[in-house]
Formats: structure tokens, C-alpha cells, sequence
């Protein structure tokens, strides 16, 4: 295959190859941007929310993609406060993609408050009393982090090094990293915290509602620690599926083993924790409330296999398959034990989005059932379209990958 040299000892695809690449993304893209167009233009009666699903496919994904872009403050925590130095090899990759999900995030945000030109009411206007207030704050300020620490990558482009203003910008950013991680870090926690207590102080939904530890509903906890646990999964997944597109050894297996080892040990520990919440929750909590556990199961498709799937079959076994020494060395299976991981959290967070506004609250509701419309769906892919296109842009002209030079010259 005919390379194209774009840095010392880095090759890629010729620039026509390349543009065909990112034709179908930026189809996809375009194709959102005119259902956001549409929803700007006409309203959200362009959706098929309302007042009682007023959280649909928009919020649900924005969840999953914030939870999945945990692996940007994760691992930048591992490598710049714990000294995790193997991590090194993906840290560039992961600020992109953690840049992607929550830039992506924001956009489609704008999109699902109705009245983009009002966001800014959220900051000038707080409302002190709500956790939203805390996240809207939170994720936009970690946007910024983000921002600030995806500058040094584009000022390391070798055309940009050449300016010695840039040069010198880029050097100073790079020695505040171990700053902005901690910042980041911090700011990832409190969000991530806060949308999962965002549904277990809702005492008048028994299904959502939680005990508390200290003032927070142990969803808050439950949150933070899923999605640690599955960020190190999911910059793995991508890494390998990257080299497997672009046909490149872009960082050694090491690297792919420690990510499935520090992702494995926090599932565990999520699993177990998760799995004395559930108890406590079918045994006591819901029981407080006059409602029975059964009774949330007792519409399709909401049957009590949701949970078995959710806590054991993607979170217990790609535990025990991350840890497994044996797993690890295989990188098919590694990888696959990441799926598991990552669909758990994509389908922890269907349920308690979905499943939470779908089920009755009162004696006198019925139970909703709820599909997005084709400008929901399409206004989504846009942030699918948009993300390829950033990423592949990035590594096309971006060193994300330091080992990958060192691991094509042995071949």
C-alpha cells in the first residue's frame, strides 16, 4: 500500500485515499446538521419527547458518551498522578477522543434545550438547588480543560513546529499537564457523580430512587466508578481498532494488558458495590416505597433479564475475563472482554434513563413506550460523523501514538 510520509518515520495513506475515507462521515454529518436545522427552525416538536419523556435518545446517549470519554481524565489521572508511565503510549489518543465525546456531547445539548441562544441562562441564572446546574458547569469547563491539553498535540504537527512562537506556547502547556489533569480529574468526578444522583434523588420514581451515603444517592458513587472502569476499556478498543483500520502496530501489547488490567479491577469492584446497591434496593429501598421489584419488570421489553445482563453478563464476566492473565495475552479475546465492558455501561445507562421515565411513577400512570424520530436519530450520527472526521484528521496529521515510530522501525 502506497504510504504518504507525514513526520519522521510516521506514514499514512495518500491524501486522495484519505478524502474517500471521510466522505461517508461527512455525509453522515451533513444529514445531522439538517435535522439540527430542523429542530432549531421548528421546535422540538420535531422529536417525540414530551412532558412526562422529556429525557430521551439525546440524553441517553450524551450519558454513554460522557461515560465512555471518561478515559480521557482516567488515564491522564494514572499517567500524570500516579505515575502510570506505560500509559504514555495512549494519552494522546485518549485526550482526542475525550475531546470528541464531550465537545459532541455539549453540541447535542444545544440541541435538546429547545432554545440554544438561552444556554447561557444556565451560568448567568444558576439554580443553586440543581444538580444539572453543577454538571452544566462541570462539562464545560472540562471542555476547556480538554481543549487546552489537545492544543500541544496540534502545535507538535511538524509544519506548526517551525513557528518558534508556537514551539515555545506548546512547551509551556506540556509542563502544566500534571495541572490540568488533577483539574480535569476533579471536574470529571463531580459530573460524573452528578448525573448519576440526578436519578437517585428522584424519591417519586421508586425505581430511580436510592439510599443515601453522607448527601449523596449511591448512584453518585456508582456513576464515577463505572465509568472509570470502563474508560481504560474503551481507549483500548479504540486503539486496537485504529491500527486494525489504518494497518499499523501503533503501541505494543503491554500497553493493551495494563489497560485491561486496571479496567478489569475497577469492574470488579463496581460489580460488587453495584450488586450490594441492587440488593439493598430490592429488599429495602423499594419495599419503603409500596412497590414491589417485580413490578418494574413486568413490562417487555424491561424484563427482569435487563438486570441479569447488566450486572453479570456485562459487568461480572468481562471482569473476570480482564482479569484473567491468560485472556489479556490473547488480544481477540482482550478486546472482546472490552466490548463486554463498554456495552455494559451503554446499557446501565438505558436504563437508568429510559427505563426510569418509561416505568409509572404513580398508581393512576400507564407505562410509555418511546422511539426517537428519524431528526433525534440523525442529529446523533451527526456527533458519530463528527467524531470520525476529528479523529482521523488527528491522526492523519498528529503524532497520537509516540511508540508508533519505535514499533515500525523493528517491524
Amino acid at each position: 500500500m502506497d504510504d504518504t510520509l507525514i513526520g519522521r518515520g510516521l506514514k499514512r495513506t495518500p491524501l486522495p485515499r484519505f478524502l474517500l475515507w471521510l466522505a461517508p462521515w461527512a455525509g453522515l454529518l451533513a444529514f445531522g446538521l439538517y435535522a439540527t436545522y430542523l429542530c432549531f427552525a421548528h421546535g422540538l416538536n420535531q422529536t417525540n419527547m414530551d412532558n412526562r419523556f422529556a429525557f430521551g435518545l439525546w440524553i441517553y446517549l450524551d450519558l454513554t458518551v460522557i461515560a465512555l470519554g471518561a478515559g480521557a481524565f482516567f488515564t491522564g489521572f494514572l499517567l500524570y498522578i500516579l505515575k502510570r508511565t506505560e500509559l504514555k503510549a495512549v494519552i494522546n489518543s485518549a485526550v482526542v477522543i475525550g475531546f470528541i465525546c464531550y465537545s459532541g456531547a455539549v453540541g447535542i445539548l444545544m440541541v435538546d434545550v429547545g432554545q440554544p441562544l438561552r444556554a447561557w441562562f444556565t451560568f448567568w441564572h444558576p439554580n443553586v438547588h440543581s444538580m444539572l446546574t453543577e454538571v452544566t458547569f462541570c462539562i464545560t469547563l472540562y471542555l476547556g480543560v480538554l481543549a487546552v491539553e489537545y492544543a500541544p498535540l496540534v502545535m507538535k504537527n511538524r509544519r506548526l513546529k517551525e513557528i518558534p512562537g508556537l514551539l515555545v506556547l506548546e512547551h509551556k502547556l506540556h509542563k502544566l499537564m500534571v495541572v490540568f489533569a488533577g483539574i480535569g480529574t476533579l471536574l470529571s468526578f463531580f459530573h460524573q457523580g452528578s448525573l448519576g444522583g440526578l436519578y437517585g434523588v428522584l424519591r417519586g420514581n421508586p425505581f430511580a430512587f436510592r439510599e443515601h451515603i453522607f448527601i449523596w444517592p449511591t448512584t453518585f458513587f456508582l456513576f464515577i466508578l463505572s465509568a472509570a472502569a470502563v474508560g481504560p476499556s474503551f481507549v483500548l478498543l479504540t486503539t486496537w481498532l485504529v491500527g486494525k483500520v489504518s494497518r499499523k502496530r501503533l503501541v505494543s501489547p503491554e500497553v493493551f494488558q495494563t489497560l485491561g488490567k486496571i479496567s478489569g479491577w475497577l469492574l470488579l469492584v463496581y460489580v460488587v458495590l453495584k450488586g450490594i446497591d441492587s440488593l439493598v434496593w430490592i429488599n429495602a429501598t423499594s419495599p419503603k416505597t409500596g412497590v414491589q421489584v417485580s413490578s418494574f419488570y413486568a413490562h417487555p421489553p424491561f424484563g427482569t433479564w435487563i438486570l441479569f445482563a447488566e450486572v453479570v453478563l456485562l459487568g461480572l464476566v468481562p471482569a473476570v475475563l480482564l482479569l484473567s492473565r491468560r485472556v489479556r495475552a490473547r488480544t481477540g479475546l482482550l478486546v472482546l472482554a472490552a466490548v463486554m465492558a463498554c456495552a455494559g455501561v451503554v446499557l446501565n445507562r438505558y436504563v437508568m434513563t429510559i427505563q426510569t421515565l418509561a416505568l409509572p411513577s404513580l398508581p393512576f400512570d400507564s407505562f410509555l413506550s418511546y422511539s426517537p424520530s428519524w431528526q433525534e436519530t440523525a442529529a446523533f450520527l451527526a456527533v458519530l460523523g463528527y467524531g470520525v472526521l476529528l479523529y482521523s484528521i488527528s491522526f492523519r496529521w498528529l503524532n497520537l501514538f509516540p511508540e508508533e515510530r519505535e514499533l515500525a522501525a523493528k517491524g
